[in-house]
């Protein structure tokens, strides 16, 4: 393993309208005084609601799930108090699972990459301008190729080889890598298999993105076949990872036409420019709390 590291690290920008600011995520059983009951408790701390947002899948007994942004004066020093709040009115009272965070603090966002760099560096000029509410306090990659640009950035760059069918030193050296130090790991094309036990071990959430020709062009080169078959959309996935390969729940999607004049270049070009722009998405999504999941698929609050 080898390191490249440049200082600062990737530390996000300041957000406007962040500070004092957290996000309440709630879900489980719908049930009659809920939204209710959730006011109640933030009014009682003296928080103003800055936006909220709720779905119900049937309001007869289906499945409930909330967002609300507030914004409350001396917030950190008023959180442990707001916790116990909701604890007893929202999980004891009507068994919701309930998850409270700053917004001002940032999620620590780990990036795995391998040779193709257009998600990867797509996300560091995000997060350079700003965009991204995240901390950058590493990007991993079974190859050396992309050092140069990620140091260019800030950015702590490692190498770590993974070659072959036994990946478990490289997968090793990646969870002592990010023990501690993210909060869910970005595969900007990351061109390698998770293993289940990996999986599990990490501990965060693991976001992929990869083109949406799945099942259909498996494998290598699947610009090209789309483009012997005359596919009429090119498009990309943005989800979850999970021990099912590319089956985890999905946060975005997106597609673009393209027509029997379009070469395998062109579609590969408009498929990185999907690819692209779906990640961006998700990960900012992911890293405002926007998303929620429920089983296989998720409750995502654009």
């Amino acid at each position: 393993m080898t390191v490249t590291q440049a200082t600062p690290a990737g530390t996000a920008k300041k957000h406007r309208g962040t500070d004092h600011q957290a996000a309440l995520l709630v879900q489980g059983a719908d049930a009659t005084g809920i939204v209710a009951a959730v006011t109640a408790v933030l009014s009682r701390h003296g928080a103003n609601i800055v936006s909220l947002d709720q779905y119900s899948d049937n309001p007869q007994g289906g499945a409930f799930f909330q967002r609300t942004v507030f914004g409350l004066d001396g917030l950190r020093a008023a959180l442990p108090a707001l916790r116990a709040d909701l604890e007893e009115e929202l999980v004891r009272k009507y068994g919701l699972a309930c998850t409270l965070r700053d917004l001002s603090v940032p999620k620590r966002m780990a990036i795995f990459a391998s040779r193709s760099d257009h998600c990867l560096l797509d996300l560091l000029w995000r997060h350079r301008q700003g965009q991204l509410p995240v901390g950058i306090p590493m990007v991993i990659s079974n190859h050396p190729d992309v050092a140069e640009e990620v140091r260019g950035f800030g950015i702590p760059f490692f190498h770590v080889p993974s070659m072959g069918p036994d990946k478990s030193a490289a997968e090793a050296e990646h969870l002592r890598l990010l023990k501690d130090n993210v909060d869910f790991v970005v595969l900007a094309r990351y061109m390698q298999i998770l293993s289940a036990d990996f999986i599990e071990k990490v501990g965060v959430p693991i976001i992929n993105i990869h083109h949406s020709f799945l099942p259909a062009f498996i494998g290598a080169g699947p610009y090209a076949k789309a483009k012997e078959r005359g596919v009429k959309l090119v498009g990309a996935t943005a989800h979850y990872v999970t021990e099912d390969l590319d089956e985890g729940p999905i946060i975005e999607q997106d597609v673009v036409r393209v027509t029997h004049a379009d070469t395998a270049a062109d579609l590969t070009r408009r498929g990185a420019d999907v690819e692209r722009a779906v990640l961006s998405r998700a990960v900012l999504w992911h890293a405002e709390d926007r998303v929620i999941r429920n089983g296989n698929h998720t409750i995502v609050f654009a």
